[in-house]
């Protein structure tokens, strides 16, 4: 049966209209309602996306700079700490170019649609068992239907810019998404008998007692592998192959753009740490700490861990990519979800 409903939304509503109703006219304050409480929550989540982003574009550049025996961020700040916002000033600064051949409106408007995409797709997903802005009970379908839309808008990124670069880049970023959503919507699949249910919030409950990570460890690795892949995450980063692409399909966009592009790398990557914890890590589920301390702790630890990736690995060429999809990862995904079967739906675990 499908159910929507907002439970951060609606208690904002009930503050706010509590207040208002007894100075206003009822379809006034009624109105004026729904703009304050969507609009509380709207600066809310992105007040955490822009915290999230911020902090570990700086922890990114810090631990690989350890990594690899350098220091990192240093002077603008105690450890470094502002020198994303100096970053910002100076992309924000700088002129808006655009190539003679780009196609100017879907150029111009490709990136903010994608960052627009991943925003809503926020709404959907709960950071706790109150704190969502649409709640569903087919949250999960949701989720992945608008993040579908991905390899369709890198491929306009690329293309629409003119460039021979770019449009070899998007292509590629297209083969690669395809090849890897297969084997994702077959481990989701998995998922949704292990839960019996295609709710975010129902998935997390599933897992009160034991992680599906630990029942269903081989769709575990196979979400995990293929989120990098969707984030383009090293090694499959095949947008910025910088010896034959230069930047991929960011090669033409300018400083404001490209800030934008950074911003969105980020959310891409909150938004995937937060699937990979609520579908495999239990979400919010823990002992003593708050639930949404929970949350962000499996977030904070699966980020730090796709960073050291980033800084141990090399990019792979796209054939032995593509192969790693349909030759491994494809199979094992039908294994895991056979296995699901058996074990959630025959025996009833």
């Amino acid at each position: 049966m499908f159910q929507i409903d907002s439970p951060s939304i609606s208690q904002y509503f009930g503050i706010v209209d509590a207040y208002l109703s007894k100075v206003l006219p009822h379809s006034l304050a009624f109105g004026l309602s729904i703009i304050i409480a969507l609009a509380v929550f709207a600066i809310l989540l992105f007040m955490l996306v822009t915290l999230f982003v911020y902090l570990f574009g700086w922890a990114e550049r810090k631990i690989m700079a350890r990594m690899q025996s350098r220091h990192g961020p240093t002077y603008v700040g105690k450890y470094g700490i502002l020198q994303n916002m100096a970053d910002v000033v100076k992309l924000l600064s700088k002129e808006n170019i655009v190539p003679d051949e780009a196609d100017m409106p879907l150029f111009a408007m490709v990136l903010p649609v994608v960052y627009a995409l991943f925003v809503l797709a926020l709404a959907f997903i709960p950071l706790n068992a109150s704190f969502v802005g649409i709640n569903t009970t087919f949250g999960l379908i949701v989720v992945f239907l608008i993040l579908s839309f991905m390899p369709l808008l890198l491929f306009l990124a690329g293309w629409t810019s003119g460039n021979k670069f770019g449009s070899i880049s998007a292509q590629r970023s297209v083969v690669m998404l395809i090849s890897y959503e297969v084997p994702l919507m077959i481990v989701l699949a998995a998922v949704a008998l292990a839960s019996h249910s295609f709710s975010l919030s129902a998935i997390v409950g599933s897992q009160s007692h034991i992680w599906f990570a630990l029942m269903m460890p081989i769709g575990f690795a196979i979400f995990f592998i293929v989120m990098l892949a969707e984030l383009e995450r090293p090694p499959f980063d095949l947008r910025e192959a910088d010896n034959e692409l230069i930047s991929g399909w960011l090669t033409d966009v300018s400083a404001p753009y490209y800030g934008l592009a950074l911003f969105l790398d980020y959310t891409r990557m909150f938004v995937g740490t937060l699937l990979i914890s609520l579908l495999f890590l239990g979400g919010w589920n823990g002992p003593v700490l708050p639930p949404f301390i929970w949350l962000m702790i499996k977030v904070v630890i699966l980020t730090i861990f796709i960073v050291i990736i980033r800084a141990t690995t090399v990019r792979m060429r796209i054939d032995r990519l593509l192969k790693i999809g349909w030759t491994y990862l494809l199979p094992l995904s039908v294994i895991n979800l056979f296995l699901a079967y058996i074990i959630f739906i025959v025996v009833g675990v």
